[in-house]
């Protein structure tokens, strides 16, 4: 199959990047990255997540993030809505759009959430109740694709079912997350194929995570599938708070530098978006995990 002429990048960084790090984040720093991303041409950003700050206290300043943020004309500012009470959060907040998450993987969801896969996917039909209503858009995340930190290898036919009952309930795209990274391009083929049979190339995304080095090749198999949405963070933050050594989405600057040498459009400025990681990485005194913004320092 031939590969998209253009793709629609996720920019999560200001929320899936974030809520991993240690250090308390400043509201203005979370805006002022926010303001950067939109800047350099990001047209949808995850911009907070309206979950219990005790399990997330990163993400605890999200009313204030969506308060203080520029609204460019053309942008998506989305939030993760775990549940009902953070869905009417973040419409209080004048979040653009929410998504909910649920595993592929029942041990994964016990640990994250503390209930069974059916028990988390039953907690969100009072938010796309509510969002139907409201006429707000809810995208779906399903995590442990390939693989789980306390399960090992996930079926894809769990998978798939898992993503069809979000599509099911009513999420315009489900996004198909390697959550520790181990995913290759076969079994992340395997993976969208089984998943494919339900739910149309495109209104599935993937979000994959670096922690083996392979999302760049990970991405490229999902494109050859028609996949043409892509969830990356700048500067390659984050990672998953619940399972050891997954650590580093793949960096949204290393994605844009793979379209833009396959000529596929997606209207993001490459420098512009190298300088805002460079700001958030300064900011949080590390170096940035982007090898594009890397070599480019050089």
């Amino acid at each position: 199959m031939t590969l998209p002429s253009r793709v629609r990048v996720v920019e999560v960084g200001p929320r899936d990047g974030l809520q991993n790090e240690k250090q308390p984040i400043a509201t203005d720093i979370k805006v002022e990255l926010i303001h950067r991303l939109a800047e350099a041409g990001v047209t949808y950003i995850e911009a907070g997540s309206f979950v219990n700050p005790k399990w997330i206290p990163q993400m605890a300043g999200s009313e204030e993030v969506f308060q203080q943020i520029r609204r460019d004309p053309g942008v998506t500012y989305a939030a993760l809505t775990p549940n009902l009470q953070g869905y009417q959060r973040a419409i209080a907040s004048g979040v653009s759009e929410v998504a909910i998450f649920a595993a592929a993987s029942e041990a994964f969801s016990q640990q994250n959430i503390n209930c069974s896969v059916a028990e988390s996917i039953e907690r969100f039909a009072p938010v796309m109740t509510a969002a139907a209503n409201d006429n707000v858009r809810v995208r779906g995340y399903v995590s442990c694709v390939v693989g789980c930190p306390y399960e090992g290898e996930v079926a894809t036919g769990k998978v798939a079912d898992v993503a069809r009952q979000l599509f099911d309930m009513g999420c315009y795209e489900v996004s198909m997350g390697d959550t520790i990274g181990v995913g290759t391009p076969a079994s992340v083929s395997a993976m969208l194929e089984a998943t494919l049979e339900y739910i149309p190339a495109a209104q599935l995304a993937v979000h994959l995570h670096d922690t083996y080095g392979q999302a760049l090749a990970n991405i490229y198999a999902s494109m050859q599938l028609g996949i043409a949405t892509i969830d990356s963070s700048v500067a390659g933050l984050g990672g998953c708070p619940y399972a050891k050594g997954a650590s580093g989405n793949v960096a949204s600057e290393d994605v844009i530098y793979l379209l833009n040498g396959l000529g596929i459009e997606h209207g993001i400025d490459l420098d512009k978006l190298i300088a805002a990681g460079n700001f958030i990485s300064r900011e949080l005194g590390k170096d940035s995990n982007s090898k594009v913004a890397r070599a480019r320092l050089k």
